[in-house]
């Protein structure tokens, strides 16, 4: 029986998430779980508001409820600390456990989360894939259920959750968006979640090519690169680097493999090290 890692904040959304997984209860995109699964409960205490400690007694008690295990991670990141590293913390914390139970992690984002996450990347000039957002090796199965729906089943249920005080706080950029998204009409939202199923797919097609052009390295063909544009070199070392770099980041590097000499490193940034040879280039990511 495989295992799933399920996160838990307390809010409705994971309360609704593991109702439904506990009762196989999911509508929608149940065919994204394994057949048979053991739930392991996982809460992230990030200590940025001074009753963040309750929300994780709250889930150990619901895990206890519904007699799963439970794990939990308490670190004091602060009322400063930025949404950007209280998300990245907190995967942090959900894959390592993933990792330990060599298990499949599952979240509770559903459509709202989508459309609010394509709005955040459009705000800040994202290129296409800023539209292919939530696309990862984590699974969530709510992305067809929109907030009303969530909270609708909860009532149904007579589910109880906590309410994270932050989510009111215009501190963050997804909150300032939030009331904007609400106003929404459904074919817009309808509209837009089909953008994002074709961006991702159109994602799984392109790493797919990439994937049969160069394989899968370590070293590659420096004769190979020599003949790629810019655009298309930038997109396999996309591909090879795992997303690590940047786009001028990427351009520099396309530029080192054309032209560095033999037996030279070429240090990329945020980890990368490309090493020479005459003919061929061999990537390392470090740590």
């Amino acid at each position: 029986m495989e295992k799933v890692i399920v996160a838990v904040s307390g809010g409705v959304d994971s309360v609704v998430l593991l109702d439904m997984l506990v009762s196989k209860n999911l509508s929608t995109n149940c065919h994204l779980l394994p057949n048979s699964y053991q739930l392991i409960v996982a809460h992230f205490d990030h200590g940025i508001r001074n009753n963040s400690g309750d929300d994780a007694i709250f889930v150990a008690e619901l895990a206890k409820k519904y007699k799963l295990p439970f794990v939990t991670k308490r670190e004091e990141l602060g009322s400063s600390a930025s949404e950007e590293k209280a998300r990245d913390q907190r995967y942090a914390f959900l894959r390592s456990v993933a990792k330990k139970h060599n298990a499949k992690l599952v979240t509770a984002h559903h459509a709202d989360d989508v459309i609010e996450s394509i709005a955040i990347n459009l705000s800040r000039g994202t290129g296409w894939r800023g539209l292919a957002v939530l696309d990862s090796d984590v699974i969530r199965p709510l992305t067809d259920m929109d907030k009303s729906e969530i909270l609708n089943y909860a009532k149904k249920h007579n589910l109880k959750w906590r309410e994270d005080s932050t989510n009111s706080t215009d501190a963050y950029l997804r909150n300032r968006l939030r009331s904007k998204i609400s106003s929404l009409d459904e074919d817009t939202k309808s509209q837009l979640l089909g953008l994002w199923v074709t961006q991702k797919s159109t994602k799984a097609l392109i790493e797919k090519e990439c994937s049969r052009l160069i394989g899968e390295g370590p070293t590659y063909s420096r004769y190979f690169f020599s003949h790629q544009n810019d655009r298309i070199g930038s997109e396999l070392i996309r591909y090879i680097m795992k997303w690590r770099l940047t786009r001028p980041q990427r351009k520099k590097a396309l530029h080192a493999i054309k032209t560095y000499l033999p037996n030279k490193i070429y240090l990329a940034g945020w980890g990368v090290e490309i090493h020479f040879t005459s003919r061929n280039f061999t990537v390392e990511l470090l740590k």
